[in-house]
């Protein structure tokens, strides 16, 4: 890994994780906060989380014993916010400008991944973060009014644009089912399931969404 940089982090949280040479190049040089039993990850990616924060109550105490010398930040069980957001605010708090959540999507807890998409697509509105959310298999980045780019994603990935709002001018570029500043409804299956066929390209007029793609390994 290269030497930290200052303004990326990666926040280990507890969904599924596959290390990947793609998590390995975004999470390279960044430095890192796991959330309770997120630090499971920090093996597997050659990590050393400089906090660890939660209430632990996933993390077994063989992973107590075998991190035990970084810093940690105890937290009650009965509490009114996430170990994930805790550690994204000492993130934040640390300056950070872009995160990547890893460990964000899948696993047993739907709702867990559900309110991390928000979180992202709030933290990317009101504050500019970049933010990607991964599980090695899949990635997901928010999308708001303006035109993100995926030039990284190979030919032939399968991505989604999810709308959390009615979606208004939708412009996809560099896929092989473009579309030309279409309104799409949300809840509506219009932007499910398209494949990159060239540099990919999201121009959005107004709304909030999230862009979920799937890697072939």
């Amino acid at each position: 890994m290269n030497a930290p940089h200052a303004h990326r982090f990666a926040i280990l949280l507890d969904g599924e994780l596959t290390p990947t040479p793609r998590v390995a190049r975004q999470i390279d040089g960044a430095r890192v906060i796991a959330a309770d039993g997120g630090m499971r990850h920090a093996k597997a990616l050659g990590l050393q989380p400089e906090l660890w924060v939660g209430d632990f109550d996933s993390a077994p105490a063989a992973l107590l014993e075998t991190h035990a010398d970084v810093p940690r930040q105890d937290h009650p069980s009965r509490k009114d916010v996430s170990d994930g957001e805790i550690a994204i605010g000492e993130a934040v708090a640390a300056g950070a400008r872009s995160l990547v959540l890893c460990g964000a999507l899948g696993g047993e807890r739907t709702d867990h991944t559900l309110f991390s998409m928000l979180l992202a697509i709030r933290l990317a509105e009101r504050q500019g973060l970049d933010v990607i959310l991964t599980s090695g298999r899949e990635e997901a980045v928010p999308l708001l009014p303006g035109t993100r780019r995926c030039p990284d994603w190979p030919v032939g990935t399968l991505f989604s644009v999810i709308p959390f709002s009615d979606l208004t001018d939708l412009t996809i570029t560099g896929a092989d089912w473009p579309l030309d500043r279409v309104e799409v409804a949300m809840g509506s299956s219009l932007t499910l399931s398209n494949s990159a066929s060239d540099a990919l390209g999201l121009t959005l007029g107004h709304g909030t969404a999230a862009v979920v793609a799937a890697f072939a390994l």
